[in-house]
């Protein structure tokens, strides 16, 4: 898999921003993508030093339209820490 592929988008949220200052960074990942392919996503494209990543699978919500029942997309989120020594990620700095 492409380091492109692994890592699809960062989020961008609230919470997502104030750990921001802790170094700590969401982003939506491949569905397939383990841990150790994700932090070698991170370090390459980012050029930063990754202390642990963890993983959440999140699923679909249900959603309605009438009497039709549907689900959104299930899909991955890792949050990463960086190091201390590490520099930040300069995608996040001016988004807080």
């Amino acid at each position: 898999m492409n380091i492109c592929d692994i890592i699809r988008r960062p989020i961008i949220t609230e919470q997502s921003m104030s750990e921001s200052d802790i170094k700590k960074y969401a982003f939506e990942v491949h569905r397939n993508a383990n841990k150790i392919e994700i932090r070698k996503a991170v370090e390459e494209l980012f050029g930063v030093k990754v202390q642990s990543v963890n993983t959440i699978n999140m699923y679909g919500k249900e959603k309605r339209q009438g009497v039709h029942i549907g689900r959104r997309s299930a899909w991955k989120k890792a949050v990463v820490r960086l190091t201390e020594s590490s520099k930040p990620i300069e995608f996040f700095e001016g988004m807080v």
